[in-house]
């Protein structure tokens, strides 16, 4: 009796994010905006890397790229389901649905970790030791660095999607959240979690510290290279090559840890916290890389300067 109750589970009901009923519209159209901006921006920022001939060939353009795919994958598996919570009725979803959707988001988010610490790796080599700079870090190189980061995102992504449902689920199937997430999922399984939420801490943490201390290490070095630049126009340039991705580290690790990297990950804040790597970051990574970098607005200028002299002529 017990397996043909486990065999009925067939689909789940996210909850979504808390909110009043007035604001059920609002919050609809304010998802959609941010989900509309976020492809756009990131598609802007792809094209001009692939259409400028000196970005593309660049390795740390490469990761932007990268990075901009990345950010419209995780929007696109999380917020137009969101989005779907906003609307009348109970939007269930399948139960392979769910399977996917945790799949894909922890294959993209680890990615991101690994993108992240290539990126600084980058930084680290071009500020660090820019003469040999062309030979250590070659742009064949960084898109073998891309393809590493993908491969090694696809297995941390399959490993925690079998851990959550090797697991019997018999109901209830109401996963209090707005995605489907291993700490919510896991709440619903008809059996011991604990083996569960140790592997799935200890992978996460292992992912999260060592990317991070990695991160923290080059930044360090980087940090005691631009403090030995005499110039100020001099450090205030390394400075500026550094900024967006440090502020995109910040914005991603601090609600990562917070979710995934605390012993009772249940509290509702989490939700909260989620929107950050979800919806909001992949929203302003083209701002933020647009804002700070000036051969990214300059390739912008160049492309809609081309436009605009074709459109004329």
């Amino acid at each position: 009796m017990e397996r043909v109750n486990h065999t009925l589970l067939t689909e789940f009901v996210l909850t979504g994010v808390p909110r009043p009923p007035r604001l059920r519209t609002f919050l609809f159209v304010y998802f959609l905006l941010i989900y509309i901006l976020t492809q756009l921006g990131n598609m802007l920022i792809l094209i001009t890397v692939c259409a400028d001939t000196q970005l593309h060939a660049r390795p740390m353009y490469v990761f932007l790229g990268a990075r901009s795919v990345i950010d419209m994958g995780i929007s696109t598996i999380i917020v137009p389901r969101l989005m779907m919570n906003f609307t009348p009725g109970i939007k269930p979803i399948p139960f392979g649905g769910c399977v996917a959707q945790l799949y894909f988001y922890h294959f993209l988010g680890s990615t991101v970790c690994y993108l992240y610490t290539t990126m600084a790796y980058d930084r680290y080599l071009a500020i660090c030791q820019p003469l040999h700079y062309p030979v250590l870090m070659s742009a064949n190189l960084s898109i073998l660095l891309v393809a590493g980061a993908w491969v090694a995102g696809s297995i941390h992504g399959a490993i925690q999607a079998i851990l959550t449902f090797r697991l019997p689920y018999c109901g209830p199937n109401q996963v209090d959240y707005f995605f489907c997430d291993i700490p919510a999922v896991l709440k619903l399984a008809c059996a011991d979690t604990t083996v569960d939420e140790l592997v799935t801490f200890v992978d996460i943490g292992v992912v999260v510290a060592s990317c991070f201390s990695l991160i923290l290490l080059s930044y360090i070095y980087i940090i005691r290279a631009i403090l030995r630049i005499r110039t100020a126009d001099g450090r205030r340039r390394a400075f500026s090559t550094c900024g967006a991705h440090v502020t995109m580290v910040t914005v991603y690790y601090v609600p990562c840890a917070f979710i995934y990297l605390r012993p009772d990950s249940h509290s509702i804040l989490d939700g909260a916290a989620a929107l950050f790597p979800t919806a909001i970051t992949p929203f302003l990574n083209p701002l933020i890389y647009t804002l700070w970098n000036q051969e990214v607005k300059t390739a912008l200028r160049k492309m809609v300067g081309r436009q605009s002299t074709k459109s004329e002529v």
